[in-house]
């Protein structure tokens, strides 16, 4: 028999469901560790540089995705669940201070955080579900987290085995939830126990690729702010919030609108798509990551020769497009041409401005990718002109 209380956290699933105030402010904290961890890829662009602050990326989006997903099935205005958002929000505040030192000497305070904010929210639902079946679901979650955060914490005392025990625990973390979090004794959750609101999952996505084109433009505002305002950071500026707009419409249009949709059709296995979904959008969030430290180079010192600046600048719109096109695919079959020819012609574009500019390898980037939404625009245009045309034709039969 489920508790009272259990009865009054969960929605219905068959409501629709919007994002919540307390969603938005939780996501706040996103902002300040996007910010932190450009901050930490500026001040090292080597492999290891990159390798670190992907593992911090991958770490706080799934204290992200997590999150969301569970809340997704409470009401955000119960006050356990008011505490629990808050609660994880504060923990990954912590986890955004740690990310410039975390591989120097707050190693702790970043592993620590990660893994009391699973265990944390753990152990608040898990006495509000007694006697649901959720409960069950809630306690597989978190012993999983529990046995991975050994190698969290065990990493972050350990420096020389740290990115691999970090890695091991990531792999443990995200192929876990692929498995449905199965555990000796306990089997592991049904779909329909992880089935989420489609629409809210999919709004909630578009909220957080938004906060990470918010950090591109906030970055780019404030380095040209105080790059003297001159001619070439002016430009180099424009093509910031160029690339920006640009990525903004080739992630929203048209699978963005699509996902919900989708992943209601498919019932309780839609859960998968679910997961993979979140698989992507980190994928893209990195793509918009480097990205937005490209174009803040560009406009701090743009008549600079700086291989690095190139490679982020093309790894990192080519990340966002391959994953955007195999959640296209994913979601309704689509492959576009445009998206498809993009990723090799950004590779051939930054080949071909090896040894140019800062200001050349960003006008290279924004063309290709505003190229991508002009061509992705083009049938709708040409059925817009034939429907004009239409109508004139049958005006002008009707007048003749």
């Amino acid at each position: 028999m489920a508790s009272g209380l259990a009865e009054r956290l969960l929605l219905r699933r068959e409501y629709p469901r919007k994002a919540s105030f307390l969603e938005l402010f939780f996501d706040l904290a996103f902002i300040f560790a996007l910010t932190q961890l450009s901050r930490a890829l500026l001040d090292d662009l080597s492999l290891n540089g990159g390798i670190q602050v992907t593992l911090m990326l991958a770490a706080l989006w799934w204290v992200w995705f997590v999150t969301a997903w569970s809340a997704d099935w409470f009401d955000p205005r119960a006050p356990l669940v008011v505490a629990l958002l808050l609660w994880v929000m504060f923990g990954g505040l912590l986890m955004a201070a740690a990310v410039p030192t975390t591989f120097d000497g707050h190693a702790l305070v970043f592993a620590v955080a990660y893994v009391t904010i699973h265990l944390g929210r753990a152990a608040m639902l898990i006495p509000a579900l007694r006697g649901h079946p959720l409960q069950l679901r809630s306690l597989r979650v978190a012993v999983w987290f529990a046995i991975s955060g050994v190698l969290w914490v065990v990493g972050a005392a350990v420096a020389p085995a740290r990115e691999v025990l970090w890695v091991l625990a990531l792999i443990m973390d995200y192929g876990l939830a692929w498995l449905r979090w199965p555990l000796p004794g306990l089997g592991r959750s049904t779909w329909p126990e992880l089935r989420v609101n489609g629409s809210h999952l999919s709004e909630r996505y578009q909220q957080i690729f938004i906060i990470a084109l918010g950090e591109l433009i906030l970055i780019s505002g404030i380095t040209y702010s105080g790059s003297g305002l001159d001619r070439d950071s002016t430009l180099a500026f424009a093509l910031a919030f160029v690339t920006a707009a640009a990525l903004a419409r080739l992630y929203l249009v048209p699978t963005g609108a699509r996902l919900g949709a989708r992943i209601e059709a498919e019932g309780p296995p839609g859960s998968k798509l679910t997961l993979l979904a979140g698989y992507l959008n980190l994928v893209m969030i990195a793509g918009v990551l480097a990205t937005s430290v490209a174009m803040e180079m560009a406009i701090d010192d743009p008549g600079e020769h700086d291989m690095r600046q190139l490679t982020v600048g093309v790894i990192g719109p080519a990340l966002f497009l391959t994953a955007r096109i195999l959640l296209a695919a994913m979601v309704d079959g689509s492959r576009p041409w445009a998206r498809l020819v993009g990723v090799p012609a950004l590779i051939v574009g930054g080949l071909v401005t090896v040894g140019q500019p800062q200001i050349v390898n960003s006008a290279v980037v924004a063309m290709v990718l505003l190229l991508i939404v002009l061509f992705d625009a083009m049938p709708k245009l040409w059925q817009f002109i034939r429907q004009a045309r239409e109508s004139d034709r049958a005006d002008q039969r009707l007048a003749g």
